[in-house]
């Protein structure tokens, strides 16, 4: 927006604007750039008619192919603003992760290249006007950048204004800089009725062209300085305080209030207006394995809800949920406009296609090529758990592709982790041999059971050394080339024990669930863990938000879970009411209460049933 509104004030300068109409004449049509004017100058009305289709045909169709152009440099420019490079930052601990950081500012982009790519077309609208009239300024040009960089200030905004629904609010993310670019927009038309009308009127000079130039890198950088808190902004005092999503950490400014227990302290600058991690202060490391787990729960969601889909099927609507949750730009939402106003489809359904389509290729073609080539051996799958008392736990080691008439033979080791052999489990090694034709075997590990409340452990095993045996031979005379037998992933298993020693610690799987109303029954899982010992009772009941119990929008429910000992999991049903009608989303909460120990166990030692630290209702989102 700023930049359009320097962009005008500098072509406004720079042009020569000595042709002006009087206010109640008549204008004559004057010759254009591309189409000439037509003979003769006072047709008559059919032939105005026919004339004035024509053109109007000629302008949409002119219109669509410098909007599908501009939307393709805003797509390049979004290319470059959106550049990473990756850093590594050292913890106060000591320890070194690496992320990544933006090239780019995202203020500094908004206000150049960003801005650059949305104004092109009255650019270059200006800038042809200016070469078919001999460098004298035109009437359509600089007229156009002033009003499209008004729109944009007073409509557009207005409009943000009043389509915000009633009982909702919306904050401006980056304040200190929306206060720096409203007051330089402001500023633009203000100067420019200076130099006009004051200054020297009617007549533009080289000094207040330059002067006006000057101007627009002044006001990107003082953004820059806003954006980033440069200079004054130092000195202003900061707290930090958690926020109510999990990992979030909010900034404030302003003078020191009253103690409070949200407020985090912090030495040095963590994080700009952005949320970005900085060099010189701790990081967020990316959790991978969230990212997976949140795709797998939105697979798990829509194979539900549409279990006759292939996989590819749901693939692309997981890849579709999943970038439509994702923020975007504004040269995104322009080029998506453009793409709907002529037909061309929802961009982000594409991409989601196109990367489910290179997914199961991909898949399709490893799978062809484990097959056709090699044995790959591999747990399946990667983690078990158990509890104490459980005596041993089987782990499935499988083998797949290659030439199954062959003799396998893979090593095992257990290793260390949070649990120790001789006092948690007990110390296993040995080798697995697959026969011809078999695929499956198991590994059993015993495990120690004790009286002494502990921490839920885990432990290693890996496997190693494959090879294959010829028939008849022993171990010795393996064949050890590549590409007859090799390791798949995963070749290590995580075995996690569960403490029974203690009643346990139960708490949600998941602390914000978000459904279809379509979806009828929904379960919700209750787990325990840190100990499973004895019979503990629950209680459970709902609690309205702004979706309405009583049948409305759901069913009340209420009740108590009863954990027998040694049960890990429960899960409750919720009824959840389907009206057929356009809704907002809407929201209600599960609350779980104290539990309470019913019967202990009969072997030694007591129990203890608590709840996790953070005993935060569950919230159902409703779509």
């Amino acid at each position: 927006m700023v930049l359009e509104n320097l962009f005008a004030l500098k072509l406004a300068l720079m042009l020569n604007s000595r042709n002006q109409t009087k206010c109640g004449g008549s204008t004559d049509c004057i010759e254009g750039v591309i189409l000439p004017l037509w003979k003769p100058e006072n047709p008559a009305f059919p032939d105005r008619l026919a004339r004035a289709t024509i053109y109007f045909v000629g302008l949409f169709y002119m219109f669509l192919g410098v909007s599908i152009i501009a939307d393709r440099f805003m797509a390049s420019i979004e290319v470059i603003t959106s550049q990473e490079r990756k850093i590594t930052i050292k913890k106060p601990n000591g320890e070194k992760i690496t992320t990544t950081v933006r090239v780019w500012n995202e203020t500094v982009s908004n206000l150049t290249l960003m801005a650059l790519g949305s104004s092109a077309p009255e650019i270059l609208l200006s800038l042809v006007e200016v070469c078919g009239h001999n460098f004298d300024a035109g009437e359509l040009g600089p007229n156009t950048i002033v009003g499209s960089a008004a729109f944009n200030m007073f409509v557009i905004i207005g409009l943000c204004v009043s389509v915000i629904p009633d009982g909702e609010t919306r904050k401006v993310k980056h304040l200190r800089v929306f206060f720096v670019t409203a007051t330089w927009s402001v500023f633009a038309y203000t100067w420019l009725y200076l130099i006009l009308a004051v200054f020297s009127p009617g007549v533009v000079e080289i000094w207040e062209g330059l002067l006006t130039l000057f101007f627009f890198p002044f006001c990107v950088g003082f953004a820059y300085v806003a954006d980033r808190r440069l200079l004054f902004y130092k000195y202003v005092y900061k707290r930090y305080r958690a926020g109510k999503q999990k990992g979030m950490i909010i900034e404030t400014e302003g003078e020191p209030d009253l103690p409070s227990k949200l407020d985090v302290e912090m030495d040095g600058k963590m994080l700009n207006s952005h949320g970005d991690e900085l060099p010189d202060g701790e990081a967020k490391e990316l959790d991978e394995e969230e990212a997976r787990r949140e795709l797998a729960r939105i697979l798990k969601e829509l194979k539900q809800k549409h279990p006759e889909k292939e996989t590819e099927q749901l693939m692309e609507l997981a890849n579709y949920q999943v970038l439509t949750q994702q923020q975007k730009s504004r040269a995104f939402y322009r080029c998506q406009a453009t793409r709907i106003m002529t037909g061309a489809g929802n961009v982000l359904k594409k991409h989601a296609a196109d990367q489910a389509k290179r997914a199961t290729q991909h898949d399709i073609c490893s799978e062809i090529s484990v097959n056709n080539f090699s044995s790959k051996v591999f747990f399946d799958p990667g983690n078990y758990q158990c509890l104490e008392n459980c005596g041993s736990v089987a782990l499935n080691v499988v083998r797949r592709g290659g030439d199954l008439t062959t003799t396998v033979c893979v090593d095992y080791r257990t290793e260390d982790g949070t649990a120790n052999a001789g006092s948690d489990y007990q110390l296993t090694e040995g080798t697995v041999v697959f026969k011809p034709g078999e695929t499956d075997k198991e590994i059993h590990i015993n495990i120690i059971d004790d009286d002494i409340f502990e921490e839920d452990e885990h432990f290693l095993v890996h496997l190693t050394n494959v090879r294959v045996t010829p028939d008849g031979a022993n171990d010795h005379q393996a064949n050890y080339a590549d590409g007859l037998a090799g390791l798949g992933l995963p070749c290590s298993a995580t075995v996690t024990i569960f403490d029974d020693d203690h009643a346990g610690i139960f708490s949600f799987e998941e602390p914000v669930v978000t459904v279809s109303e379509s979806v009828g029954v929904m379960e919700v899982k209750v787990t325990r863990n840190s100990g499973a010992r004895g019979v503990v009772a629950v209680p459970y009941k709902t609690i309205e938000g702004t979706a309405k119990g009583g049948g409305e929008d759901f069913e009340d429910t209420h009740g108590v879970l009863e954990f027998d000992n040694d049960e890990i999991v429960k899960s409750i049903r919720i009824n959840v009411i389907d009206d057929e009608e356009y809704e907002k989303n809407k929201n209600f909460f599960l609350e779980v209460g104290d539990p309470q120990l019913l019967e202990m166990s009969e072997r030694k030692g007591g129990g203890v049933a608590t709840l996790t630290s953070d005993p935060a209702p569950l919230t159902f989102n409703l779509s």
